[in-house]
């Protein structure tokens, strides 16, 4: 279950973003302000609200640590403050003067990125306070951006409606058309995908847009093996523009606010509706999950900033597999098959196995040959243990479609035993008798 515990109602004008540090939860608005609380009571810091901006703040976000905010606005202008002081560290100046739409630090808080109207991004040493690198995109204003956990990938969305993804130099490694009708929003999960033997990881990105879609990505780049952007999949919970998405910590849920004035929470293994929240009375514009805890906060043009709380037994593990294989494998998503990688001690494989698409049936239908050309595992043990670990499913799957016990079916046939004998209970004198009788001397003269 997910209650509403606490609602802010102290911005004057719409709330355009909000975000969370271990302990702080900063809100802006088009009020000009940011506003601190405290997560321990919800209390309103006695250094808020901070101001400087002389127009609407669009974006608030922490640093990783949470000892440092950065706010951005419509004056062209990305603030960063003390959290805790609510004193002013610096003032960074697009270039150009164009309005900011959207900012992000990177994971290990040495660089903020900052995205304007006039397709502009900058990457600010967050450190020094200089411009370190820019970049621009053609088509439309930025207004989305995330970096990839381990910060070797600035992703930008734009107006235009599409996905630029940067290097760690401010190359452009890719650009591609994501939502028609333009991004609003995009965040990456927090955990990477292994890649198996090969070192290398995918990541998992959202992306929403007017189009009132929300598109799941993988995203993978090495040095030796280049970049790669591939589509995986499309949420339509909501029948209104999505205005944002975010994912929570440990990755298993995504949140999203749309025009339609409701909050949806999804199950990403499943890709289920968890949650459809309705509290807000107009457009919802900004949604976070807290680090550390079960928080959710909501903002909205309806001035107000609600608090939700998850009960510690929610979860989200509605779509899991049992372990009596209830559901046969041919049903399984491509996320039960993850899980079940995962139980074989098989992580090492769940990136290639999503990157790929591989649900139950497409498992069942592998080979040891599919595995070494299509999914290029190099490893002859690896594909000889997923190949035994499937053999094992099609046993399992082969005696619980029948309501037999798996012990009464020949392990090699996959038969009904009519006289099974258990090994363990004859003496190996006799079951060699059973097994392979002497010949008569008749039967040996007529051989």
């Amino acid at each position: 279950m997910v209650k509403l515990i606490c609602t802010l109602a102290d911005h004057g004008d719409d709330v355009s973003c909000c975000a969370f540090s271990p302990s702080l939860l900063a809100t802006c608005s088009l009020d000009k302000t940011i506003r601190l609380y405290s997560l321990s009571d919800f209390a309103e810091l006695p250094h808020s609200p901070l101001k400087f901006h002389t127009y609407a703040v669009h974006c608030c976000c922490f640093s990783p640590s949470g000892h440092v905010l950065a706010s951005c606005s419509t004056d062209g202008t990305t603030v960063l403050w003390g959290a805790h002081s609510g004193q002013s560290l610096a003032v960074m100046e697009q270039p150009g003067g164009s309005p900011v739409r959207v900012c992000c630090f990177s994971p290990d808080s040495a660089y903020l990125a900052s995205g304007a109207a006039d397709g502009s991004v900058v990457l600010w040493n967050a450190q020094s306070y200089k411009l370190y690198r820019c970049g621009s995109v053609k088509d439309g204003s930025l207004v989305a951006c995330a970096f990839s956990p381990d910060g070797s990938l600035l992703v930008t969305g734009s107006s235009g409606g599409d996905l630029t993804v940067w290097d760690d130099r401010m190359r452009c490694l890719h650009s591609e058309k994501a939502h028609d009708l333009g991004i609003t929003c995009c965040d990456f999960a927090p955990q990477p995908l292994s890649g198996g033997e090969q070192g290398f990881q995918f990541y998992r990105l959202a992306s929403c847009g007017q189009d009132c879609e929300i598109k799941l990505w993988f995203v993978s780049f090495t040095r030796a093996l280049g970049f790669e952007l591939k589509y995986k999949s499309t949420l339509r919970g909501h029948c209104a523009p999505i205005l944002a998405c975010a994912f929570s910590h440990d990755g298993q849920m995504l949140v999203s606010g749309s025009v339609d004035k409701s909050v949806i929470i999804y199950d990403i293994a499943t890709q289920s509706v968890l949650h459809t929240l309705t509290q807000h009375t107009r457009y919802v514009t900004t949604c976070a999950f807290a680090p550390n805890t079960l928080l959710l906060a909501t903002g909205s043009m309806d001035k107000t900033v609600n608090i939700w709380q998850f009960d510690l037994e929610t979860p989200y593990q509605a779509g899991g597999m049992n372990d009596q294989l209830k559901q046969l494998v041919e049903d399984w998503s491509e996320e039960d098959v993850s899980t079940w990688l995962r139980a074989q001690g098989l992580e090492d494989l769940v990136g290639i196995f999503q990157m790929n698409n591989i649900d139950g049936k497409e498992l069942l239908h592998l080979t040891k040959e599919s595995l070494a050309g299509d999914l290029k595992i190099e490893s002859l043990g690896l594909r000889s243990k997923v190949m035994r670990s499937i053999e094992e499913l099609r046993a399992k799957m082969d005696s619980l479609s029948s309501g037999i016990p798996d012990e009464f079916i020949c392990p090699i046939t996959r038969e009904l035993m009519k006289d099974p004998v258990i090994a363990s209970a004859v003496p190996t004198k006799l079951l060699w008798l059973l097994l392979f009788p002497p010949i008569s001397p008749q039967e040996r003269g007529r051989a």
